[in-house]
Formats: C-alpha cells, structure tokens, sequence
C-alpha cells in the first residue's frame, strides 16, 4: 500500500505553504504530492486565495527533487485540451518526469461563475471530458515528426505538431475517478492508468471498482493493468486527545471521521487501511487539511507506513 499526500489549497494556502508540505512529504518518504484543482474555497474565507494547480506544480516540480506531484483532479472546464498537454508535458520536463494528470469533467459551478468560466450541464461536460482526454492522450502519442488531428463536436485540432513531448512515455500517468456509475468506468477503462474513488466507504468502493472492472473486461483490457486508490480525509493521533485536537483544527467531528475518512490512532488507521485493501486498494490519498501541522505527516510517517 502506498500513501500520499492530497492537499486543498483553495481552502487557503500559500505556494510557501505547499512547498513546506511538499518537502516534508518528501523527505518522510512518501509516494506523492497531489493538489486539487479549484478557484473557490468551500466553507471558508480561503485566504490568501486560490493558488492556480498548474502553476504551483512547476514550481514545485523544480523545488522538489524526487517526490511525485500530480492534481486530484483538474477539471476538464478550466482548459482547452491542446493547452493542457502542453502544460503537463512542461511541468514533466520541469520535474524530470514525476508528474502525473488527474483529470475529471468538473462539478463545483459557484467556482466557475465567480471567475467567468463556462459551466455546461452535466452530459455536454462529460462529452468535454471525453474528448479532452482523446485529445491530451493523442498529443502524447504522437510520434516525433507525425502530427495529431482531432474532429470533435467541442474541439478540432488540424494538423498539430504535437510538441512538447513529456520524459514519460507514452505520457504521464492519467487518472480518472468519481462516483459514476456508466461514463466514468467506461472513460477510466478507455484512457486511465489509475482510478481513484474519493470520500466513500467499502461498500460504495467495492461498487464502484465493480464497475470499472467490468468496464476493463467489456473493451478486452485486464484490470490488472490498472492501479486502484482512494482518497480518505486523515486525522491521525498518537492519542484519543490528539485526535479530538486536529478533528476539531478542522471543523470535524472524530467519530465523524472514523467513519468517513481515515481516523483515530495509528492502530486503528492501519486496521482501516486494511479494510480498503482487502478490496483492491493499492494507493491511499491521504486529505490533509491542516498544512501547518506538519506533525501530522510525521507521526503517520512513523507510525502508520511501516506496518502496511
């Protein structure tokens, strides 16, 4: 099982804050630094303000050296496709190749009002989505000196170069996740490489990764090939009082958390671990909501990682 860290920066954080969080991950040796993608805080005032994903992560590409860095999940409404691939392919290069793409159709749309983007309905986004991923994918592929073209219903690319080529090959890692029960498995089994179910319990887990398996099945692909996480909010303790500390730091209740995220004492997390485990879970994205405790990666660092 590999942990890594999530952080939501449009709650409120600076790039100095991601990057103290980011070395620290680092440093304790976990397996990646993986931000979310939003331009509006949720249930707080967010100050300083929102930082842009894209931006923090080629900074944080050249500020760190061997840590993995990707985003959870970039929405396919904030970019055109053609845009996106190059930034990732640059932020790959900047990084030397630790870099990786969650992508999702979007879904938060005060965000996409207070900043003028464009918030279609749900079906016209997840055709957006579906061609951005036919279109980032494509670019990657392409062979050097071939040209990439695209006719979609939401965009057409003619003739492109296809220029810059990301150091992965034949891209950077792409995930796919959420809760949906007939695109998302079918997008994650045509173009993911991970796929990730966020904030829910075994049940819906078991349901869900159900789902894309058989969506793997149905195209011919072996979901073997495919890395299966989750993403679990953390509040860790090395006692019931210091539980109780960081649930409150967050606004959260610790039974709450027991049952929704990943929560108690390093004993329990690791028991808790396990049950997502025993449903295929390889990766654990660990929400990490409280960016000046650094304490708390530590003691997960100490006293959780080892025993999985």
């Amino acid at each position: 099982m590999e942990l890594r860290i999530f952080t939501e920066p449009q709650q409120g954080a600076t790039y100095d804050d991601l990057l103290a969080v980011a070395l620290e991950a680092e440093r304790l040796g976990f397996g990646a630094f993986f931000r979310s993608d939003h331009y509006l805080p949720m249930g707080t005032d967010g100050l300083p303000g929102p930082t842009d994903a894209w931006t923090t992560l080629a900074g944080l590409a050249r500020d760190t050296s061997t840590i993995r860095l990707g985003t959870l999940m970039t929405s396919a409404t904030f970019r055109h496709p053609g845009v996106l691939a190059v930034q990732v392919a640059g932020v790959d290069q900047m990084s030397g190749g630790r870099v990786e793409l969650g992508l999702g159709a979007g879904w938060f749309e005060e965000e996409h009002t207070a900043y003028g983007i464009p918030f279609p309905d749900t079906r016209e986004r997840f055709d957006r989505f579906a061609e951005q991923l036919a279109v980032v994918t494509g670019l990657w592929r392409t062979p050097l000196g071939e040209t990439f073209t695209h006719e979609g219903e939401h965009y057409a690319l003619r003739d492109s170069p296809a220029l810059p080529k990301p150091v992965q090959q034949p891209g950077p890692p792409v995930l796919i996740g959420g809760r949906g029960k007939r695109r998302t498995p079918a997008l994650a089994a045509r173009y993911a490489d991970e796929f990730n179910v966020p904030f829910v319990g075994l049940e819906e887990t078991r349901e869900q990764f159900g789902r894309v398996r058989d969506a793997c099945e149905s195209i011919g692909r072996d979901p073997e090939s495919m890395t299966w996480s989750n993403a679990l909010v953390l509040c860790v303790g090395s006692d019931e009082a210091e539980v109780e500390r960081r649930a409150a730091a967050i606004g959260r209740e610790p039974a709450e958390l027991r049952e929704n995220g990943l929560a108690g004492t390093p004993e329990e997390v690791v028991d808790r671990i396990g049950t997502f485990a025993a449903l295929g879970a390889q990766r654990v994205y660990l929400q990490v909501l409280d960016l000046a405790d650094l304490d708390h990666l530590r003691l997960v660092a100490e006293q959780v990682a080892p025993h999985l």
